[in-house]
């Protein structure tokens, strides 16, 4: 079948699907889960042969980390769908009310935006995840992986699709294989309703400048960790450990560290040997060389997302210019500041510009999971619609329903009647 068939078959189905109770979407989203647990084995094979052939194309270690799909990722994608079961189902939800006379009633009401196209790189997770959260929140998609994960892929799209036929429409889900597909996807505005890419930087900004059609996403993942003068030291060293380290590859891990020139002698020498035992290679600015005896950093280090373990830090003389540092050179992804002054840190979270900005805990909360959204679809930094991890709400738009009695407009323009505009909800 041509993309633009499949295109056409989603949107039909979309129509569908957004009418689909709530039961019916959860039988299929645990229908879904057994099946992926149950074919786990199969599910590891396809990904083994993927990592294999990567491994042989010299694919970049961190598209390798994130290739990865073994039974820790298995088990983690079940979970995350039976958190979505939990969720209440977001289509159909009145979100206001307003009497714009007798009888006549204006219902702000949630809908699923339509056809969701999906593209990706390495990441066989995002696949179940944006499929699953598709599902639930009453969108068609349309998914083009990278070539680097086709067979984990393939698998995957195939179980999802067999195993929830007997609740939702034909047609849902499909599954774009070629290179060429992305660029014919990129010009279906008629069928498609929103892009959403995941991948690097070069990646998610080629999508942005060739399409008409709405694109939600990121272009990097700078994010950054502030060490205020009033930080707890041993905290401190924990929160920069985790944000990152716990896991490297990914978007919300911590690229650059700021820290208070008040606290270097006692917190530098403490963070570089955790960071150390990690693995991590550290750069630092002059002033931090002067303390520690790390690789220096230079103007890019500051612009550079790594996904890898380095970390660059700086050192700045208070909170004006941590945040100074972090509008100029992050990418409005998610920062944390690490103190034990409320006031400092809320003036913190008040100023950066970012989609996530956190008090005392690690970047690596930037999740759809941990925000309790039931997975994402992506981390959006974008100002427009949605923000931040992007989980079912920010796959819903909304419709204006009204409901009268035989109203005319002719009847209030010419003063025979008076709107109340009276806020119900």
């Amino acid at each position: 079948m041509e993309i633009a068939q499949k295109a056409e078959t989603a949107k039909q189905a979309s129509i569908s699907l957004a009418a689909v109770k709530t039961e019916l979407k959860n039988k299929a989203l645990d229908a879904i889960a057994k099946a992926i647990e149950k074919q786990k084995e199969q599910i590891i094979a396809a990904n083994k042969t993927d990592l294999t052939a990567a491994e042989k194309n010299k694919l970049p270690s961190p598209l390798l980390k994130r290739l990865k799909f073994d039974e820790k990722k298995i088990n983690e994608v079940c979970a995350a769908i039976e958190s979505l079961i939990k969720l209440d189902d977001p289509v159909g939800k009145i979100l206001a009310v307003t009497q714009l006379d007798d009888g006549l009633e204006l219902f702000k009401v949630s809908c699923p935006i339509g056809v969701i196209g999906m593209i990706f790189e390495s990441r066989p997770d995002a696949l179940v995840q944006i499929s699953t959260l598709c599902l639930k929140s009453g969108n068609a998609v349309l998914l083009k992986g990278g070539s680097e994960a086709a067979n984990t892929n393939k698998i995957l799209a195939g179980i999802i699709e067999q195993a929830a036929k007997d609740y939702l429409p034909d047609g849902w889900i499909q599954l774009l294989q070629t290179r060429e597909d992305v660029a014919a996807m990129l010009k279906l505005d008629e069928y498609i309703d929103l892009i959403v890419p995941r991948g690097s930087n070069q990646f998610v900004k080629f999508i942005m400048d060739n399409t008409n059609i709405a694109v939600l996403g990121h272009a990097d993942g700078i994010c950054h960790v502030y060490v205020n003068a009033d930080a707890d030291i041993e905290m401190a060293v924990k929160i920069t450990v985790d944000s990152k380290c716990q896991y490297v590859a990914v978007c919300n891990a911590a690229e650059t560290l700021l820290v208070d020139d008040k606290i270097t002698k006692e917190f530098l020498p403490k963070v570089k040997a955790a960071l150390e035992k990690q693995g991590v290679e550290i750069r630092g600015c002059e002033k931090t060389r002067k303390i520690i005896d790390v690789k220096e950093a230079t103007e890019e280090d500051w612009r550079t997302e790594y996904l890898d373990l380095i970390l660059s830090i700086k050192i700045v003389s208070g909170i004006d210019e941590a945040i100074g540092h972090i509008n100029r050179y992050g990418s409005k992804h998610t920062d944390a500041i690490v103190t034990g002054d409320k006031e400092k840190a809320e003036k913190f979270m008040d100023l950066v510009d970012s989609a996530c900005v956190f008090w005392n805990c690690s970047t690596r909360f930037n999740d759809g999971y941990r925000f309790g959204l039931g997975a994402e679809v992506g981390i959006s930094t974008n100002k427009i619609h949605a923000r931040g991890p992007v989980g079912l709400e920010g796959l819903m738009i909304y419709k204006w329903k009204l409901l009268g009695k035989g109203q005319t407009v002719e009847d209030y323009s010419i003063g025979k009647k008076q709107f109340r505009h009276r806020k119900i909800k």
